[in-house]
């Protein structure tokens, strides 16, 4: 059979398959532990991740200086759904689970969409100088095409580790 059973064979020459099962499930989760805390290191370092944070501490910015009115209508939705996009990346991430994971990217992307709409308005209301609206127009776009480009990418690895057993 090879190598990789002999450290599994009993005295009569057989293999003990239930002791091999129990080794390799234990070193298949401390490779994903593993993984897990490098993971977690990583987060800042996404593309997808940066990208959104920018975003937000951007329309943070905008918004700050604003009059009250305009803060507590327009404004107050903005700064939600900025945040939002960076907020689900982090916590799908933090899911572990390719499915999950796929999930907040949905939910991430869906509060980009609603961000453009909140764009679109602060520029009709005059709350935006034309340049700072096409600045933050490009970045929406970008992230967008970055969050369908780890959509895509979560879905692959989902489809690669369906149906696996631990």
């Amino acid at each position: 059979m090879g190598d990789e059973y002999e450290n599994y064979r009993t005295a009569d020459g057989t293999i003990d398959w239930g002791k091999y099962y129990i080794e390799k499930a234990a070193n298949d989760q401390l490779s994903i532990i593993n993984d897990q805390s490098r993971k977690s290191k990583l987060l800042e370092e996404l593309s997808i991740y940066r990208l959104a944070d920018d975003f937000s501490d951007q329309v943070w910015d905008l918004i700050v200086k604003w009059n009250f009115f305009e803060k507590k209508t327009l404004g107050d939705q903005f700064v939600r759904a900025a945040d939002s996009i960076a907020a689900n990346i982090a916590e799908g991430y933090g899911r572990y689970f390719f499915g999950e994971y796929r999930v907040f990217l949905y939910y991430a992307r869906g509060s980009l969409y609603e961000c453009k709409l909140w764009l679109e308005k602060t520029r009709k209301r005059s709350l935006a100088s034309d340049d700072l609206y096409q600045e933050m127009q490009k970045m929406l776009e970008e992230l967008a095409v970055e969050i369908n480009k780890v959509i895509k990418i979560v879905k692959g690895e989902q489809a690669k580790w369906k149906g696996r057993s631990w």
